[in-house]
């Protein structure tokens, strides 16, 4: 199989090679566990039922998750075995089944939900780096879209995460989610169905941060939008001269009050103690 469900287009033959991703066909987990530090309709008080592939269509340089994102740790498991994690998280209490980077594994993700589905929301949780038509076939699948809105211009974008044109990208993927679940359902406090747009604030990005909450607020104003403080300096950025540091208290405040400002509704923001490696997953393979 020709390999083109990312922006880019790589047509990897990925049975045989890897692409950009460096993802074989068959999906590749890192860790599946209940995670509770997703945003509170989103963990809950069970926790969230996720599962963490390898591999990305990105490779931000500050990514925290790099031990799977670029170094590849998992453990390839078939669609069946796929079924089966999800039906085990949803047995363990997990308020919804959140599938962590599943770009490159969308076709092996349906098949999987074709055994067994859920009875319990499918949260599609995504860089935002994705292609309309990858987007669509997921349509019957994805009850909730959990994802980022990373930059907004193209330079920055290239230089932290090698997708110049991942503003233009994202843009058009977001508002595809929205298309698709632009009406949220919330019960007892659990999110059933919609969008969530993310930020992560970075240190001297404050302008960006306020353009994405400008775009949100004009273009998806039914999701919610989680602004996220929790940048902490990992893998390539530990010694960049800008990306070397966590934000500031006074460059967090200037996004949150410049969100009340414009009456910008249903957002989550976060604590600054969320920058701790405290937070980041063991990727151990637990339940895989």
């Amino acid at each position: 199989m020709k390999c083109n469900l990312c922006p880019r287009q790589c047509n990897a033959d990925r049975e045989n090679s890897l692409g950009f991703c460096k993802s074989p066909l068959s999906p590749k987990v890192a860790r599946a566990n209940l995670h509770f530090w997703e945003e509170p309709i989103i963990s809950g008080q069970n926790g969230s039922g996720t599962v963490f592939f390898s591999g990305c269509s990105l490779k931000c340089i500050y990514c925290q998750n790099y031990e799977i994102s670029q170094g590849s740790i998992g453990k390839e498991i078939s669609v069946d075995r796929l079924a089966e994690i999800f039906k085990e998280l949803e047995h363990r209490g997990a308020h919804n089944i959140n599938l962590v980077s599943p770009t490159h594994y969308i076709l092996a993700i349906i098949e999987a939900l074709k055994i067994y589905r859920p009875k319990i929301p499918i949260v599609y949780n995504s860089s935002g780096y994705e292609t309309v038509e990858a987007l669509k076939k997921l349509e019957n699948f994805i009850d909730i879209y959990l994802i980022d809105f990373k930059y907004t211009d193209s330079e920055r974008a290239g230089e932290y995460s090698f997708a110049p044109d991942y503003p233009e990208t994202a843009k058009k993927a977001i508002a595809e989610c929205y298309r698709q679940k632009r009406d949220c359902i919330i019960e007892n406090g659990i999110m059933k169905k919609g969008v969530i747009v993310r930020h992560l604030v970075l240190p001297q990005n404050t302008k960006t941060a306020l353009e994405v909450a400008d775009w949100v607020k004009q273009n998806t104003p039914n999701a919610y939008f989680s602004i996220m403080s929790q940048y902490l300096p990992c893998a390539d950025a530990v010694n960049h001269k800008i990306l070397g540091r966590k934000i500031t208290q006074r460059e967090y405040d200037k996004v949150v009050n410049y969100i009340c400002d414009i009456g910008l509704k249903n957002v989550f923001i976060q604590e600054m103690g969320s920058s701790n490696k405290a937070f980041v997953p063991d990727f151990d393979l637990s339940g895989v």
